[in-house]
């Protein structure tokens, strides 16, 4: 289920439960209005907005199920657009990667060219093809996929075996802008937000500083004495990697005194 869809659904629910409070609320103010106290219409009113108030657990239940039903459909549909969406990735990797590769043979041309189709086909799971009909095969909804597809097929190995270099970065900057562009429409489905914590600084480093609280201090400390109690099986192990541990830890320190000393010198 789309977004559309399921922003579509969403209103019609939306609308039904307005309706039912708005009619129950005109059936419990009628005998308030001025002509219908005491009417035949009064007494209609009361029995129809008590059955509105006897039913309303079974309103409820039915509309909360229906929902349940609609957003897991979202649900499932997300999940296959998400995979779909790894498809394309990996495919354009290996399009790519063929592309880079200086001698490419056929064996490297039809892994590709079957990573292309593929992903052209398991695109069904997700859409169906623009305007299709019963008897219209309709157009398919993303064609740079197929542009990515005809570029590849362009330097076929099978069919030229000295292809220009520079027609090559050609094919691969072609397929580069088939990607970025189905990537800027196909993404939009997912209803992706900007990060809370973005690091959009370059040359970004940890803000953190090596060490730890005493508290963990004394606990590790701890559990080191309750080991060193209890003899160990293969006390040559126990060794090696504690001259690993303390190896590890020296090299850690090291750089931040070296870096300490450069900036003062």
């Amino acid at each position: 289920m789309t977004r559309r869809e399921l922003n579509a659904t969403l209103r019609r629910c939306y609308a039904l439960l307005g309706t039912v409070l708005l009619l129950a609320l005109c059936l419990k103010l009628a005998p308030l209005i001025t002509g219908v106290s005491g009417t035949p219409f009064e007494t209609g009113a009361a029995s129809v907005y008590d059955f509105l108030k006897d039913m309303a657990l079974v309103f409820v239940t039915v509309v909360a199920a229906y929902l349940a039903n609609v957003f897991q459909k979202r649900s499932k549909f997300v999940e296959s657009l998400e995979e779909e969406w790894r498809n394309i990735v990996k495919t354009k990797s290996a399009l790519y990667t063929f592309c880079e590769t200086p001698y490419p043979s056929t064996d490297d041309y039809l892994a590709a060219s079957c990573r292309i189709s593929e992903t052209i086909d398991t695109m069904r799971i997700v859409y169906k093809n623009m305007g299709e009909t019963d008897k219209l095969i309709g157009l398919y909804p993303y064609a740079p996929l197929h542009d990515m597809r005809r570029a590849l097929m362009s330097i076929d190995p099978r069919k030229r075996q000295a292809i220009p270099p520079d027609e090559r970065v050609l094919v691969r900057d072609s397929i580069l802008q088939s990607f970025h562009a189905l990537r800027e429409n196909f993404l939009e489905e997912l209803d992706l937000r900007e990060p809370d914590h973005p690091l959009l600084m370059s040359g970004a480093h940890r803000a953190k500083l090596p060490g730890t609280t005493e508290a963990a201090r004394r606990y590790q400390g701890q559990q080191t004495a309750a080991i060193k109690a209890t003899p160990g099986q293969r006390p040559d192990i126990d060794e090696f990697l504690r001259q690993l541990y303390l190896e590890e830890q020296s090299s850690i320190a090291v750089p931040v005194q070296r870096s300490a000393s450069e900036a003062t010198s």
